[in-house]
């Protein structure tokens, strides 16, 4: 049996078959009723091998431990399933596969598989989606390029989930900087799509990117009955819509923003809780205080969560939280956390190791006045393999030059800011610093 999107099944069940590829349907237009579907092709049929496996790999993006736990039952339920079926098909041992990769903690792995197995069946838009998923949460955007840029010439058109093939395609390259093709890559994929969310975040990107806030505004109120449909997406969407409000200088509108759609009703899942720690952080780094009461409420959830996360990018956002609302002695105690958890071996410990430790400390020391001797220019270069999007690490790129700055380190500044001028027109916040800088060497002189 193989559905619309390209998912081929070993059993031959059409009402599971219809529910698994709409809950494909919705993981691809971000929409919050993925769950449901999948439930419903798993009661008409329990055997149904990567449903188990889909949601598996639902919760390994989740990045947290409880979330690691499900997905090792729904590793144990697909394995069984593919029993079942006599070893399925080729599209389901990879899910499998890569499942079993991620569960212990080799993301990367995971996606190489995936791509791999879409070598012999570029047509299968689940596998490649999940790889691009990966991927971005592990850094390696051209890994997310090579990719989409192979599939958007070998899919077929007919298959639906080429529009959102298309939506990918155009995020990754947005983040490679090729600004003018991912946005009309990532209009193409909304004429395909209408609901493609990925292509619209990635238009938003590029606005974002070029420093065009009023284009980027226009766009995302444009598009308002697409992103306020999503899943918790929409939070995020609504973040954007706050960057460009924020880089217009109109702060009171950036908290109208963040009180109604990005800061209220926060759990532990830490994209939506990187939303908001970030557009706190960057008011911050302006010199605006958004009030106490807005980072006890983050403190308090990462008091909850932080040491549940699995995601170096996640672990970041919480202690920045920690650290605005004035907890340095937990965050110092996290920042030892985020250490301890490199000597691991996992794709994430490696992450640790080589960006995440150093950036923790010097988050911290920077936050005590003592961050004079964090390479600032080293860390930059490295963000990277954080994971996210350069608009999400922007944040720390920030922190960085205010570090620099703050330390009189010009060269280390220049550094920041020639790793930032990649991907980022200047905005205010680097305007700032450059004022504060030229005033500071004009008065030695």
């Amino acid at each position: 049996m193989i559905d619309a999107f390209g998912s081929q099944h070993a059993v031959d069940h059409p009402v599971a078959g219809r529910a698994f590829a709409a809950a494909v349907g919705a993981l691809a237009g971000h929409r919050p009723n993925a769950g449901a579907h999948l439930e419903a092709a798993l009661e008409a049929e329990p055997a149904l091998t990567a449903a188990h496996a889909l949601a598996g790999m639902a919760a390994i993006v989740l990045a947290g431990k409880d979330h690691l736990a499900d997905a090792a039952i729904r590793l144990q339920r697909s394995r069984a399933a593919l029993r079942r079926n006599g070893g399925g098909t080729a599209f389901e041992r990879a899910l499998v596969a890569a499942l079993e990769h991620a569960v212990a903690g080799r993301l990367r792995s995971a996606a190489d598989g995936l791509d791999d197995f879409l070598y012999r069946d570029p047509n299968a838009f689940l596998a490649a989606k999940l790889s691009h998923a990966l991927r971005f949460m592990t850094g390696d955007v051209d890994g997310m390029v090579s990719l989409t840029a192979r599939l958007s010439l070998e899919c077929e058109r007919s298959n639906a989930g080429y529009g959102y093939l298309l939506g990918c395609h155009a995020f990754g390259l947005e983040e490679i900087g090729r600004l003018h093709e991912a946005e009309r890559v990532g209009r193409a994929a909304l004429a395909v799509a209408v609901d493609d969310a990925w292509g619209l975040h990635a238009v938003a990107h590029v606005f974002e990117s070029r420093g065009q806030t009023a284009e980027g505004t226009a766009w995302l109120e444009e598009h308002r009955a697409v992103w306020t449909r999503c899943n918790n997406f929409s939070r995020h969407f609504a973040w954007h819509l706050a960057l460009f409000v924020l880089e217009r200088g109109d702060h009171e509108a950036v908290l109208a923003i963040y009180d109604r759609d990005i800061g209220s009703e926060l759990s532990g899942d830490f994209r939506d809780f990187a939303n908001a720690a970030s557009v706190l952080w960057r008011l911050r780094q302006l010199g605006i205080d958004p009030g106490t009461a807005r980072w006890e409420v983050l403190a308090e959830i990462a008091h909850r969560h932080a040491r549940s996360t699995t995601l170096v990018f996640a672990q970041l956002h919480f202690l920045i939280a920690l650290i605005g609302a004035g907890r340095r002695d937990e965050a110092a105690a996290f920042a030892e956390f985020i250490h301890d958890s490199g000597r691991a071996a996992t794709d994430q410990a490696n992450v640790a190791r080589n960006v995440g430790a150093e950036l923790a400390f010097a988050l911290v020391q920077g936050d005590h006045g003592g961050a004079s001797g964090a390479p600032v220019g080293f860390l930059a270069r490295r963000l990277h393999r954080l994971g996210g999007s350069h608009a999400q690490r922007d944040v720390f790129l920030q922190a960085l030059a205010g570090m620099a700055h703050a330390a009189g380190d010009a060269a280390g500044l220049r550094q920041v800011l020639a790793v930032r001028r990649r991907h980022k027109a200047d905005d205010p916040s680097v305007t700032k610093l450059l004022r504060g800088a030229n005033s500071a060497s004009a008065q030695q002189n």
